[in-house]
């Protein structure tokens, strides 16, 4: 009895096995073509028949389809007819290892634009007047921006700048510009670094309603603290990105 019972028990568990490791395999077969879209690209945007990708990839009809099937869901890939699976979305590149505005990261990609949705004086919250240096409830400038590349809704950016900058800012046209770009007019100084936090998040009611996303998907949220070259604290940033726009690299080496 023991050993017939075992028997009985052994196929559905062999089964389960085969199915997580089917998945995993797709799993794995997503991530290099995720990043084969967004490197080396597809001619034309198609990607191979499913059976060209099992060949070169060493994986199953069936795994593929897994695959593809991680990818749609995404947003990234669709099926249609009489063409094949194609790329219907592109992830632009936002380095880590430079100091730069949204604009000049994006340059090469295509225009842009700011949404300008508030922007003047509040109280600082406790933690925005800490990490900026500044005693309690000091006044700071305060900007929401939307940010576009080519007319799509990319970013969800809310600023913190001390008022005696600040101040100046709100005669700049914003719209237009990096806020980067007019700290470094209004200071004459030029900005030294910044401490990253990136990490994902849900994203609220109202952010997933400004940035066209569905309600708590993921975004990525990158807490940006910038100082100019003296040291100084002065640009507190909290930037809400869609995930499935937007991909973060950088170059690190390992010190010795």
């Amino acid at each position: 009895m023991p050993a017939e019972r075992t028997r009985e028990h052994a196929a559905p568990v062999a089964a389960a096995r085969r199915r997580r490791l089917r998945a995993d395999r797709a799993r794995q077969l997503a991530d290099l073509l995720r990043h084969q879209a967004r490197t080396t690209g597809f001619p034309g945007g198609v990607l191979p028949l499913e059976g060209r990708i099992g060949a070169d990839y060493g994986v199953s009809r069936n795994t593929v389809r897994q695959a593809l099937d991680l990818l749609r869901t995404e947003g990234l890939v669709e099926r249609q007819p009489g063409v094949g699976t194609v790329l219907v979305a592109e992830k632009y590149p936002h380095g880590l290892d430079r100091l730069q505005g949204l604009a000049e990261t994006l340059h090469e990609h295509g225009a842009v634009t700011n949404e300008v949705r508030t922007a003047g004086p509040v109280p600082a919250p406790a933690p925005v007047a800490r990490r900026l240096a500044l005693p309690e409830r000091s006044e700071v400038l305060c900007v929401e921006r939307l940010r576009r590349l080519n007319g799509l809704p990319l970013s969800l950016d809310l600023t913190y700048i001390p008022m005696d900058v600040g101040a100046g800012l709100l005669d700049c046209d914003l719209e237009h510009n990096d806020v980067f770009r007019l700290l470094e007019r209004l200071t004459g100084q030029a900005l030294g670094s910044a401490d990253i936090t990136l990490e994902a998040v849900n994203a609220d009611a109202h952010s997933a309603a400004v940035l066209e996303a569905p309600r708590g998907a993921a975004v990525l949220m990158l807490e940006r603290l910038t100082h100019l070259c003296d040291g100084r604290p002065v640009d507190l940033e909290f930037i809400r990105f869609r995930g499935d726009r937007i991909t973060m690299s950088g170059l690190l080496h390992r010190s010795r």
